[in-house]
């Protein structure tokens, strides 16, 4: 089951407010990514400008920016997602996932409901045929709601040593209400995959699922510059066996969605919006089967200014700047083939992950070793930017 994007089912509700730049495959001789700014239905190619979608964040008021660069007219915003597809036509452009030499980070167990559910993962060792059970002893000891309880508090620590009591504390809940957040490597530079694409899950899952997440773009300097939607794909049997496999549960071939576009942060847009918005997940399978899912940030555990602090600081740089994934409320339990079978993808699943003020992000679901392999990393990035010109030296580099 595969979706035509159109700007009606993309685009913010408010597009005409919103500062939209992203990354598309753009044609020509040679042909290339490039960096992309929307006006009016229209994407203009501002690469020459700016070689990369890092080096551009990197500007202190990027939207300010971008009113001193006219660009170059690619396409109408129409005609580039009409293209947005698996058998895209290399002729002309289509979208790509909006990063580039970013590392893409993320945080996980940042909601109450969704911290339960790996705690139920972890107890029945990745079985979904144990959890409806397992669920039901958890939410008797610990309940079914945290959010109360902040972070690295007294009232945390002393649940902390209730729970151990009980013999039900868990590494989960360790990140959940502990002190440090749990911040990890999503995928490697240049591995994400954009809207309108397939995404993977490994052949040998037998329990997996979405997580509709908000992704912050941030800089080398630690600076929220903007959101976009994300992605997450998860599989929750490979990490319920163990929490050393969260990297073959979380980085496999297309298993990380990001896009549509980046929305930069101006006086129609902010940081604050990212705290009161809510995110909506639906799952289509080709069977007929729908699963339908609301992630709202008001209920996260830490702030997302916290969870950069984590990331970015005196022991951790990003020269080229990050993402950061801020977790989801959403974790699915209703039963799909049968009853205390809980949820798992098929084949042919679309994924629409949808934000008011960010867009809709849409995917179809294939094994990570179907999807299109990855093959353009960073020496094929600076190859391809080197051939078409877009590099240049830096007045303020130096030599090390």
């Amino acid at each position: 089951m595969s979706i035509k994007l159109t700007t009606k089912n993309t685009l913010p509700v408010d597009a005409n407010q919103a500062t939209l730049i992203g990354r598309v495959w753009s044609p020509g001789n040679p042909s290339g990514p490039s960096l992309v700014v929307i006006r009016e239905n229209n994407v203009f190619d501002i690469s020459a400008h700016f070689a990369t979608l890092s080096e551009f964040l990197e500007n202190d008021h990027p939207v300010e920016q971008l009113k001193d660069v006219e660009g170059t007219f690619l396409c109408s915003l129409e005609d580039l997602l009409d293209n947005t597809h698996d058998s895209a036509n290399n002729d002309q452009a289509y979208l790509l996932a909006p990063a580039d030499l970013q590392v893409i980070k993320a945080a996980g167990v940042t909601f109450a409901s969704s911290m339960i559910e790996r705690v139920i993962e972890e107890q029945a060792g990745g079985n979904p045929s144990k959890a409806k059970a397992i669920r039901v002893l958890v939410e008797g000891v610990i309940g079914d709601n945290l959010s109360s309880v902040e972070p690295g508090s007294e009232k945390a620590t002393q649940l902390k040593e209730l729970l151990i009591e009980k013999g039900m504390w868990s590494q989960y809940l360790e990140v959940g209400i502990g002190p440090d957040a749990e911040i990890f490597t999503k995928a490697p530079v240049l591995s994400a995959i954009g809207s309108g694409k397939s995404i993977g899950i490994h052949p040998k899952s037998e329990w997996n699922n979405p997580e509709p997440e908000i992704v912050l773009a941030v800089n080398s300097k630690g600076k929220i510059q903007g959101a976009t939607l994300g992605n997450d794909v998860n599989l929750r049997d490979f990490e319920g066996r163990s929490a050393l496999l969260l990297s073959k549960a979380k980085d496999n071939n297309a298993s990380c969605a990001i896009g549509p576009f980046i929305r930069l942060f101006d006086d129609n847009f902010t940081l604050e919006d990212v705290h009161t918005c809510e995110v909506t997940l639906q799952v289509k399978g080709t069977d007929g089967y729908t699963l339908e899912g609301l992630s709202s940030m008001i209920k996260i555990s830490r702030s997302p200014v916290d969870l950069v602090q984590q990331t970015i600081n005196e022991n951790h740089q990003y020269p080229d700047g990050f993402f950061l994934f801020l977790g989801t409320l959403f974790s699915p339990t209703q039963d799909r083939d049968h009853i205390g079978g809980g949820f798992t993808h098929k084949l042919g699943d679309t994924v629409i992950i949808s934000s008011p003020k960010l867009g809709t992000l849409y995917n179809t679901v294939t094994y990570s070793s179907d999807a299109k392999p990855w093959e353009f990393g960073i020496n094929s990035l600076i190859n391809n930017l080197t051939h078409r010109g877009l590099l240049k030296a830096k007045n303020n580099f130096v030599s090390k």
